[in-house]
């Protein structure tokens, strides 16, 4: 059975190399948003034409990313929300309440600073981590029915 994990969330570190070489072996393949965030940020523009206006400019490529994060999470088997430390990921937010409202295996990963914040976006995950390695444990758990080894 192979799972489909979307990887949706903060795009300022490695979390998801992380996860996806911790996950080689497994029967898994993933997909996530585009993560150059120039890229992201101007690909409306980019395809669609110009905009004077940086209302219009964000509007257009807000909406061409919402075709690739709305396949990606109606065909994730598990979503993982990553929220990071330094920026307000309201995107991230809007995903995880997303795949949520769709009935999607959610996994959310935060540190313990993020807590009180995110306590309803906690409450509607099944798991909630705060490392790319709990997110392979879970897996392989998911998968093989394994705990994972103990770590010192």
């Amino acid at each position: 059975m192979t799972l489909h994990i979307y990887l949706s969330g903060e795009i300022h570190t490695d979390w998801r190399d992380h996860i996806v070489t911790g996950a080689a072996g497994l029967d898994v393949a993933f997909s996530g948003p585009v993560t150059d965030h120039a890229a992201s940020d101007d690909c409306g523009v980019a395809i669609m034409g110009p905009e004077t206006q940086k209302v219009w400019h964000d509007h257009k490529g807000a909406k061409l990313n919402a075709i690739r994060t709305r396949h990606g999470i109606e065909t994730a088997d598990i979503v993982v929300v990553r929220f990071g430390d330094q920026y307000k990921q309201w995107n991230a937010a809007f995903d995880a309440g997303y795949a949520a409202a769709m009935g999607k295996s959610l996994i959310v990963m935060h540190g313990p600073d993020h807590q009180h914040a995110l306590k309803e976006v906690d409450a509607a995950a099944l798991a909630v981590v705060e490392t790319p390695q709990q997110v392979v444990d879970l897996l392989i758990y998911v998968l093989h029915g394994s705990l994972p080894p103990a770590r010192a």
